[in-house]
Order: structure tokens, then C-alpha cells, then sequence
């Protein structure tokens, strides 16, 4: 499992995925999203939007990446 550091409580889910290097633009996440193949925490996700806190776990396909505390 992957995981992203934050030095702030919360991140924008759009905002994980590009620092993980899951996707290359906001517009990349948001044509994962509405496609259903992005989930949080075991379930599906579809907002760009969706405020993520250390601890969670986001999956798109076979890569699962956790938000940890810097």
C-alpha cells in the first residue's frame, strides 16, 4: 500500500489522487470518478470534492493509497 503524507487534518480527494501520481490533471480525476472505478474506504466514490482525513483509504483498481500524517 501506498501512502501520502499531509501536513494539514484534511485533503481533497481530486487533490490525493494527484499526488499519489494516479492521475496527471483535476479532469483526469473527474473521468475516474464518473466512471465508478475510484473508492474510499470500501466504498465507491464519484465527487472530486470528497474531504479525505489521515486514515482513509482510497482505491482506483489495483492501487490502494492511505492518508498519513507528514
Amino acid at each position: 500500500m501506498q501512502t501520502v503524507a499531509i501536513d494539514t487534518e484534511t485533503i481533497r480527494l481530486g487533490q490525493l489522487l494527484q499526488l499519489a501520481g494516479l492521475v496527471d490533471s483535476g479532469s483526469d480525476a473527474k473521468f475516474l470518478l464518473a466512471g465508478g472505478e475510484v473508492s474510499v474506504n470500501g466504498e465507491p466514490e464519484t465527487r472530486r470534492g470528497r474531504t479525505l482525513r489521515i486514515g482513509d483509504e482510497v482505491r482506483l483498481a489495483d492501487v490502494a493509497v492511505r492518508v498519513v500524517a507528514r
